[in-house]
């Protein structure tokens, strides 16, 4: 008997592989980085072909792990990063170009424009503000500035897809093109009431509904892995997820109300609204958490660009640190930050501003300013985004937030919790094991072969360290104002 169910979580900067047993205690895991490509200021690209070796790597180091051998593996889930797109040769194989990631900025004039012009289209019926964070322009650009592609759309041999799609066909050896509703629901083409892709608005962008993937339910069968091509294995992909709406069933967020952050190289924060979306008036994104049999639940969502990212600047930028994990006691080493304020906005900001051309900024440097103030200061605007976000959420949703679910490597930054719990004036429950998105791929498999169900993820026992706030309201205001301040000073900066 097929002993493990594998949660498959293609993050930006790397794909992690979990193995689970039938009570999901981790059993085996492993992990390949990605690389990442920087061709110009603002853009930001992956070999899609790197992305697959890749998944391939760190599934066999899970399976390494735990002995397992390719008939042990009951279904497989697959949760991706997002937004980031490829476009490929449907004979071939073959990428027609890069994959454009969900950080890149090339489109943030032409998504301006779209603003402009057909705002109120794009919001009515995709919930979403034109933004080059999305994918929709993204795969414009490819269409209108890569000559192969127009060629293979003519001739009906091009496909287009999330990381989730691109994985799949290659998993299947080229037999499933398909997505879910919580991936399309961050394209900018889907339309997330009646839960299609929208032909007016891919009419607009030039997009042919036939290179789109197939899209619908995130727990179902979408085919079997080809044992040729991906070690072996031959068991069943049984679920599709955006990566946040994996971490947010790992989490056990599956009622409306429930809520968790994720910290990873940007950071996520999900709400579960249930059954109906809830319209944003306050910068968040309004998102499919999943679909089952047909029926959507929904999200809102606030994305922080840069979290852990700016701490792998700070070691791979400037060099200040050597590894992540020295940022915590750097920070600790000094009594406050100093007067600092870094406003890591490498690739503009997302919500509650939405400005593609805010630049990275520090501001507050003085002749005292030390590396542990720098460390710091990168720290604490992860944990000042994640609050400007906590505060839109609830004035969106009407319901007070009284806790928050984290997960995610930086969740285990003790000094980042602290001080996000100071910043939020909430306590915060980091569960001991924090790959909670690679866990959400893998219950919603087991869900789809009906072994587990909702209620199971909810009540999975997690064991959680609780950070409770200790900061006087008064130093959380003065902190948070000088933030708000520092923000304002990065805003447009890249404005032509």
């Amino acid at each position: 008997m097929s002993k493990y169910y594998l949660g498959l979580d293609q993050g930006t900067t790397g794909v992690t592989a979990l193995l689970f047993d039938r009570k999901f205690h981790p059993i085996g895991r492993g992990y390949c980085e990605i690389d990442q490509y920087y061709p110009a200021p603002g853009l930001v690209e992956h070999d899609p072909k790197n992305i697959w070796q890749s998944v391939c790597v760190a599934t066999a180091e899970a399976m390494g792990m735990a002995s397992a051998v390719s008939s042990d593996i009951i279904s497989i889930g697959i949760d991706h990063e997002g937004e980031s797109v490829v476009l490929w040769d449907r004979d071939t194989g073959e990428p027609v170009y890069p994959a454009i990631v969900w950080q890149d900025r090339r489109t943030a004039q032409r998504c301006e424009e779209l603003d402009q012009k057909y705002g109120e289209l794009f919001r009515g019926r995709t919930y979403l503000t034109p933004d080059s964070y999305f994918s929709a322009a993204k795969i414009e650009w490819i269409l209108k500035n890569v000559p192969q592609a127009t060629e293979l759309c003519r001739s009906g041999r091009l496909m287009a897809g999330n990381m989730d799609a691109w994985i799949t066909w290659n998993m299947t050896g080229h037999r499933t093109h398909a997505t879910d509703a919580s991936t399309a629901s961050r394209t900018m083409l889907y339309d997330i009431v009646k839960g299609e892709w929208d032909s007016e608005i891919c009419g607009l962008l030039g997009i042919d509904l036939a290179i789109l993937p197939e899209v619908g339910d995130s727990t179902r069968e979408f085919g079997l892995a080809d044992p040729d091509v991906f070690l072996g294995i031959s068991a069943p992909i049984t679920a599709l997820l955006n990566d946040q709406q994996a971490a947010l069933l790992g989490q056990g967020c599956v009622e409306r109300g429930m809520l968790k952050t994720t910290y990873g190289t940007g950071c996520f924060m999900l709400m579960n609204t249930g059954a109906s979306p809830i319209r944003s008036q306050n910068g968040l994104l309004t998102t499919v958490a999943w679909q089952t049999a047909g029926e959507r639940s929904y999200a809102l969502d606030g994305g922080i660009y840069i979290a852990g990212a700016a701490t792998q600047w700070l070691r791979d930028g400037i060099g200040i640190i050597k590894s992540a994990k020295e940022s915590g006691p750097l920070a600790l080493s000094v009594k406050d930050n100093g007067g600092v304020y870094f406003v890591p906005a490498f690739s503009g900001l997302a919500a509650p501003h939405w400005d593609s051309y805010a630049a990275g900024m520090m501001i507050g440097i003085t002749g005292g300013t030390t590396r542990a103030h720098i460390v710091r200061a990168t720290s604490e605007s992860i944990a000042y985004q994640v609050a400007d976000l906590a505060d839109a959420m609830e004035r969106d949703s009407s319901v007070e937030i009284r806790g928050m679910r984290c997960d995610g490597g930086a969740a285990g930054d003790k000094f980042l919790m602290q001080f996000q719990a100071d910043m939020l004036g909430m306590p915060l429950e980091v569960p001991s094991f924090t790959d909670a998105t690679a866990l959400g791929s893998a219950l919603a498999s087991a869900m789809t072969l009906g072994y587990i169900d909702m209620a199971f993820a909810r009540d999975l026992p997690r064991d959680s360290k609780l950070y409770e706030p200790k900061m006087s309201a008064d130093e959380r205001e003065e902190l948070l104002h000088n933030w708000h301040c520092a923000v304002e000073r990065a805003k447009q900066w890249n404005k032509k």
